[in-house]
């Protein structure tokens, strides 16, 4: 059995790539509830007002999660490169984000509390002051999303744009003596690669041999990168994965018979489709201070909502109505963000499409997977083991180092391969 050699050190560094970006935003937050909180019992131990005050000490709750999840951001880069953690500091935002969560859900249980007690002990309600002070958390809920928002990673939006033709429309032709070649970047799930097609009936001619055609790309870089090609059973297929991204000049050259032909073509980045991985890229520590804000909002919403009934239509009632609804709200993103959280802290499985992808690249290459272990190691970052039983006495784990490389995401891969007959 062989697993990949190291011949240096390795960091293990698997943050997200808005950390530091996040980091900011939430100090941002910290400063503008820490402000009105201040402002707030301030004012209402001057003025005598017992809302105000109870407001502004509600507005510490805001200050407290946001607290949470900035003292995240800054542990997790502050002992990124500490060796005590064994695969980096990734997943502190997400134990953070999982406490919040917990926290989230117990402030849904208090005002479910709170709302059926005040159905069963009505209580006066300064209906002016309430309504203002509504309007003035919606406020300040609302600009603390705006602060927190802009970034498409933290809610796990999927990246802008496929790669090469991928699609149809995104497929480019050439015309030769033998027919016309249909040339394309295959993705769908696993390592991009260049994929050459005859799209007339009788297909490719018989007597073309691999050494008859390669294709040269050239990034704006000036890096030049030659691919060579293999017979896949109806199309040949480039033996090395692309990197990214694909946006680059390629020169594509056949030799079919006595006829050479040099074709010259382009691609670029498309906008419009996923990859499909955008939940690796999701930071459960920002979600987490987004929820606690929006829910916040979606409370200030309702009870604004519930007084405006009490007061213009004698609908006492709807104020803890309202509190019960807001209840739910909460409590059902809680639950959301406890179960995404709580997964990848016990490290389960975080796309099972991928680890199919996986598989199928070792099945293609005539080998069977013996294990395989996939786990998420930060935002954007996934780690894996891969167990190989391999009848090819030549490959090593370099060779499926080499073959996995097109998956990104993979930014910690372990590979051992037993070099040993399979069992027909």
């Amino acid at each position: 059995m062989s697993a990949t050699p190291f011949t240096h050190e390795h960091e293990h560094v698997f943050l997200g790539q808005d950390h530091d970006r996040n980091a900011r935003k939430t100090r941002a937050v910290i400063a503008l509830c820490t402000g009105v909180m201040v402002i707030e019992i301030a004012d209402g131990v001057h003025f005598g007002s017992l809302a105000l005050v109870a407001d502004g000490l509600h507005m510490s709750t805001h200050a407290a999660a946001m607290l949470i999840a900035a003292m995240a951001y800054h542990y997790a880069r502050q002992h990124a490169h500490d060796a005590r953690f064994s695969f980096g500091t990734g997943k502190v935002g997400d134990l953070a984000g999982f406490s919040s969560a917990i926290i989230l859900a117990m402030i849904a249980l208090l005002i479910g509390y709170e709302a059926i007690a005040r159905f069963i002990h009505p209580v006066a309600i300064d209906f002016n002051a309430a309504i203002a002070i509504a309007f003035l958390g919606l406020f300040v809920n609302i600009l603390s999303a705006w602060l927190l928002s802009g970034n498409e990673h933290s809610y796990g939006h999927a990246h802008g744009h496929v790669h090469g033709a991928a699609t149809a429309d995104d497929a480019q032709f050439v015309d030769t003596a033998t027919g016309r070649v249909r040339v394309e970047i295959h993705e769908d799930r696993v390592p991009p690669r260049f994929r050459l097609r005859w799209q007339d009936q009788s297909g490719p001619p018989t007597s073309l041999l691999a050494s008859h055609m390669w294709m040269e790309t050239i990034r704006p870089s000036g890096q030049h990168q030659t691919f060579q090609f293999q017979d896949q059973g109806g199309y040949w297929e480039s033996v090395d994965t692309i990197p990214e991204p694909h946006a680059f000049e390629a020169r594509l050259h056949l030799n079919i018979g006595a006829t050479v032909v040099s074709r010259t073509l382009h691609f670029a980045e498309s906008e419009g489709h996923d990859h499909g991985h955008a939940d690796h890229h999701r930071d459960h520590n920002m979600r987490a201070a987004f929820v606690h804000v929006a829910a916040d909002a979606a409370v200030s919403v309702l009870a604004i909502v519930g007084l405006a009934a009490g007061k213009f239509f004698g609908l006492n009632f709807m104020d803890p109505v309202m509190g019960i609804v807001g209840a739910v709200v909460i409590a059902n993103w809680s639950f959301g963000l406890i179960r995404d959280t709580g997964a990848i802290l016990l490290d389960v499985n975080p796309d099972a499409a991928l680890s199919q992808s996986i598989r199928k690249v070792v099945q293609e290459a005539g080998d069977e997977l013996a294990d395989l272990h996939l786990w998420r190691l930060g935002p954007g970052h996934l780690g894996a083991i891969v167990a190989v039983k391999c009848k090819d006495p030549t490959r090593d784990a370099l060779y499926y180092r080499h073959k996995l490389q097109g998956f990104r995401d993979l930014s910690h891969l372990t590979i051992e391969v037993e070099k040993r007959p399979i069992a027909l």
